[in-house]
Order: structure tokens, then C-alpha cells, then sequence
């Protein structure tokens, strides 16, 4: 079935306008610099999507595609879904933040297909197809990063998640579609796409009052079957603690390369405020499937570029990311499947250093 969606065969609105030509798992390699820059505006940008000069290190490499990046979520205006152009996730290959202040989001950089070429098939040795104006250098390439501002002004950065909202549409939740591509793309199997989508139907309803003790039963006789969580494990994340209250923090000490094992949702939910925070910091339901397991630090987060304003926010407080923990967007019902794979951040009280597991990492799904 996900291979006669794949081929095209079951028959779908047109899209090809903005679909990749590429799939989940096809071995690509980085156009040289000068290809790549004979596709950029002169503010850096295809399609309004800036190529940063962190990307520069990948040219040449072969890398393979880890998702197509046919839809993103809107981190900004928080409002769901958005539509992007022939574009794709590489595997492992995130921003580490050099030209941009050294922010610390490791965000997953999006590829349009002009920077890259399939390493076999007919298209492996094909030039870029869109050609700009060819006014964009490495000096304009470096300026690009940066929003002008007053003297004295705090400096405010241009990136690609800055940009996401003008280098996409807005693409309806409900909308079959990109449902259809996560299949046909690669990135999902069909059997994935269906769970999670009949599962997050389930919860629509529940929220509505409608039939609540029928639809809860469903869902929750489902989710085990679906290696999912039940309703009552993702449908908040609200603590005892009253708002404005101080929030409890925890004195442990971590670096990159620990081993922790992330507590369970009972002991989290205690650290947590009315509001689902714990000293500002949102506990997400997508957070909920890594409760239990054991995972190594990635880094400490200390600096991120807020994505509304280009400005470098400083945390206040430690924020922890960990490796392999992705936000894999099962329970944030407008913005299901987003292949982003945004790196949760977690607060030292939500972990406990532990041994390291011997085998293979505990995963608790």
C-alpha cells in the first residue's frame, strides 16, 4: 500500500509544484559553493529560504535524506501547519550556530533540492534548475545573518526559523494532503499515519463532550494496541503548584556526555505549576513517550535566537537536551507529524543521573 502511494498511483490533487523529488532514505551530495550561490537572491535566500553559511561545511558530502520537508510546524505564530517548497531534512545535520551568535538550538536545517543532487539515477548529474541572479557572494552570504538595527540596538539575527512564515503557506491541519506525502515521501509508513491520526480523531472528540465515555474508552483500549499513550497521559500537563509560585529547581550538576534517566510523568508533574511550567519552561505531551528512559546529554542549552524576533535569548534557568530526543509531533494535534524534529529542552529536576544502560538505550516505547 505505502508503495502504490509512493509511485502515484492512488490518485491525489497535484502537487507537484512544491514536492521534493527526493524520499525519505535516497544518498545525496551537496552541490559545490558556487553552485549554490548561483541560486541565491542577493539576501541569501530560494524560495525566501536562507541558505546559511553553516551549510557551507556540507558541500561535497554525501548525506542521506532523513525526511522530506513538505510541511513544518509554525513555532511562531503558533498557527499549525505550513506548506514548503521542494525542500528535505538531512540525517544528523543541524545548525551548531557558528555565523548566528553561537545559538545553541541545533535546529535541523532545511535543503531545497537545487543544493543538492541525487547521487545515482538520471537527475545525479543535472545543474540546479532554479538560477537566481547570481548576486549573492560569501561576504553577502555572512551579512545576510544579521537584521539591521539602530546603533546600540541589542543584535538581532536572520536564520532559517526566523524566515520559516515567509518561505511558506499556510497549510490547513485537516487538510488529507500532506498526510498522503508523510506516506508517499517516506517519512512515515502508512500503518504510523493512520494510528496517529485515528488516535488524535479520538481526542477531538473527547475535548468536544461528545459521546466523552464511549470516545475515551476507544482511545484508551487503542493506544496500548498502537504503542501510544492514553488520553489521560497526553491530554495535559498541569502541576498542583498556583501560578506565580516559585517552581522547584534542582542543584545537579551536568555536562554533555552523561547518562540520565528522565523520571517518570507523576514525579514531573509535581515540579510543574497550574500552567504546565516549571520556571517558565513548558512540560510538552510530546515529552511524555521518553519518561522512563535512559538517555545520554547532548549539551547544556544556554543561548537561543528567539525565533519572533531574531534576538539572542539567555536562559536563566539550565535547560538539558538529550540525544536521539526529538519531538516527533504524535500529540500536537494541529501540527501532527511534522518532520522538524525540534530538540526538547528539560529541566536537571526532570532527570537523574544514572549508570550507563548496558546494551542497547532503554527506550520506553
Amino acid at each position: 500500500m505505502r508503495g502504490i502511494i509512493r509511485s502515484g498511483a492512488i490518485g491525489m490533487p497535484s502537487v507537484s509544484r512544491f514536492q521534493s523529488r527526493l524520499h525519505a532514505g535516497d544518498l545525496v551530495e551537496v552541490r559545490s559553493r558556487e553552485e549554490i550561490l548561483a541560486t541565491l537572491d542577493e539576501r541569501g535566500t530560494l524560495d525566501n529560504l536562507p541558505f546559511m553559511p553553516e551549510m557551507l561545511r556540507f558541500c561535497g558530502q554525501q548525506l542521506r535524506v532523513a525526511a522530506v520537508a513538505h510541511k513544518t510546524c509554525d513555532t511562531i505564530e503558533r498557527t499549525g501547519m505550513r506548506r514548503m517548497r521542494s525542500a528535505v531534512h538531512l540525517e544528523g545535520v543541524r545548525c551548531d550556530g557558528a555565523a548566528h551568535g553561537d545559538c545553541e538550538a541545533a535546529c535541523l536545517i532545511y535543503w531545497k533540492d537545487a543544493w543538492l543532487k541525487p547521487v545515482r539515477g538520471a537527475a545525479a548529474d543535472s545543474n540546479p534548475k532554479h538560477l537566481a541572479s547570481g548576486q549573492c557572494d560569501l561576504r553577502a552570504l555572512e551579512e545576510a545573518t544579521r537584521i539591521p538595527g539602530a546603533a546600540g540596538e541589542q543584535a538581532r539575527y536572520r536564520c532559517q526559523v526566523t524566515e520559516v512564515l515567509r518561505a511558506t503557506t499556510a497549510w490547513a491541519w485537516w487538510s488529507p494532503h500532506h498526510y498522503l506525502l508523510d506516506v508517499r515521501s517516506g517519512n512515515w509508513s502508512l500503518s504510523h499515519v493512520l494510528r496517529v491520526l485515528i488516535l488524535a480523531s479520538l481526542r477531538r472528540m473527547i475535548r468536544t463532550g461528545v459521546g466523552y465515555r464511549a470516545m475515551l474508552a476507544i482511545h484508551d483500549w487503542l493506544a496500548p494496541r498502537f504503542r501510544m499513550h492514553p488520553f489521560r497521559e497526553v491530554a495535559n500537563q498541569w502541576g498542583p503548584i498556583p501560578r506565580g509560585a516559585p517552581t522547584p529547581g534542582d542543584d545537579v550538576q551536568l555536562k554533555a556526555g552523561d547518562w540520565v534517566r528522565v523520571r517518570p510523568r507523576a514525579e514531573i508533574l509535581k515540579t510543574l505549576n497550574d500552567g504546565g511550567h516549571n520556571r517558565g519552561m513548558h512540560f510538552d505531551p510530546e515529552m511524555v513517550q521518553y519518561c522512563g528512559g535512559h538517555y545520554r546529554v547532548r549539551r547544556l542549552v544556554r543561548r537561543i535566537i528567539d525565533e519572533r524576533s531574531g534576538r539572542m535569548l539567555e536562559m536563566k534557568n539550565t535547560c538539558v537536551a538529550l540525544e536521539g530526543v526529538v519531538c516527533k509531533s504524535e500529540y500536537s494535534d494541529r501540527r501532527l507529524m511534522c518532520p522538524r524534529a525540534i530538540l526538547p529542552y528539560w529541566r536537571p529536576v526532570w532527570l537523574q543521573k544514572s549508570a550507563p544502560p548496558g546494551g542497547d538505550v532503554e527506550r520506553p516505547r
